[in-house]
Parts: structure tokens; C-alpha cells; sequence
């Protein structure tokens, strides 16, 4: 995603290390969009398949809107991937074929009655926009769940901050808990 191959960490679970403050085992330096523009849906360069592999998160305050646009692309095959968001339920906001157009696709959004879920098809050569409010903090994995692609890299994750008191924070873990 974003041309970074997302990396599971194997000493500690990411909220682990986000609590205990473990150094390395993942940056909050995900990109908000990719490097590159290019035509997702047509020829791709070889020069593109050069991802970088890191355990890179996106960091969200709590309350922030979010809007994710998720652009299949050719690069090794073009496929239909069903993207899934832990902790959270989205809107489908749009779903659509070629490159996603941010002039002219958002007229097509349902601002109306879009459905929520925790998945959403994007579709072989197309596109899908999906919107949340991230106020469930915590570390939260978003991936494909055709498990080979999770193991290549079509995954990120989203470090939710707290919010303010009891009620928007997570709960610190318990100072007993065994070490992954």
C-alpha cells in the first residue's frame, strides 16, 4: 500500500510496543499517498516493483475523520482484493473501474445510505472509497484477506490515539502481562 510493504513485526505485538514505548519495531511514517502517480490500471513500470518493506503505521488523533481512497493496480496481476479494517465498521462511500479521479469520481458518492461494513471489495482494476471516524484508539490492522497477500505485504496499520478521559482511551495493560 503506498508502495510499502507492510511487514509483520516478530518479537512483540504492535500494541505491546506501542504501550511499553519498545523502540523498532515500527515508525509512525506510513505516506498518505503513494509516491508515484501512474496509470494504476494500465502497463507497469518494472522501476514500481521496488516496494519498500517496513512495520510503517499511520498515525490518527482521536475524532479525526478519515477518508481512504483504495486504487487496485497491475502491478504483478490485477486482482479483486476485499480490504478488511480491524476495529472498526466503514462506510463504502464508492466503488468504481480505472483510476480513481478526484475531480470528477466524488460526484458519484453516496453520501446518502452507503453501506457500513468491515470489508470492502476493490474491485479487479478499480477503485473504493471508504470513510470512518477513528475513536476506537489502539493499533488496528488493515489488509487483504487473501491470506497470501497479507504474507507479500498489502496490509498497513493505523495508530488511534487516545481521546481525552477514561471513556476514549484504551485501557493500559495490566502490569503482569506476560511478553509476547
Amino acid at each position: 500500500m503506498n508502495n510499502v510493504s507492510f511487514v509483520l513485526p516478530s518479537n512483540f505485538s504492535l500494541l505491546q510496543a506501542h504501550h511499553q514505548r519498545i523502540q523498532g519495531v515500527f515508525t509512525t511514517d506510513f505516506p498518505a499517498n503513494p509516491p508515484r502517480k501512474f496509470d494504476y490500471t494500465g502497463n507497469v513500470s518494472q522501476s514500481l516493483f521496488q516496494p519498500v518493506a517496513g512495520t510503517k503505521l499511520y498515525n490518527l488523533k482521536y475524532g479525526s475523520r478519515v477518508q481512504i481512497v483504495l486504487q487496485d493496480t497491475s502491478i504483478v496481476t490485477p486482482e479483486n482484493h476485499p480490504i478488511h479494517l480491524h476495529g472498526y465498521d466503514f462506510y463504502i462511500i464508492a466503488q468504481g473501474f480505472g483510476n480513481y479521479n478526484p475531480r470528477t469520481d466524488p460526484s458519484k458518492f453516496n453520501l446518502v445510505d452507503p453501506p457500513l461494513r468491515n470489508t470492502v471489495a476493490v474491485p479487479v482494476n478499480g477503485w473504493a472509497v471508504i470513510r470512518f471516524v477513528a475513536d476506537n484508539p489502539g493499533v488496528w490492522l488493515m489488509h487483504c484477506h487473501l491470506d497470501v497477500h497479507i504474507t507479500w505485504g498489502l496490509a498497513t496499520a493505523f495508530l488511534v490515539e487516545n481521546g481525552v478521559g477514561e471513556l476514549q482511551s484504551i485501557e493500559s495493560p495490566p502490569e503482569d502481562l506476560p511478553l509476547c
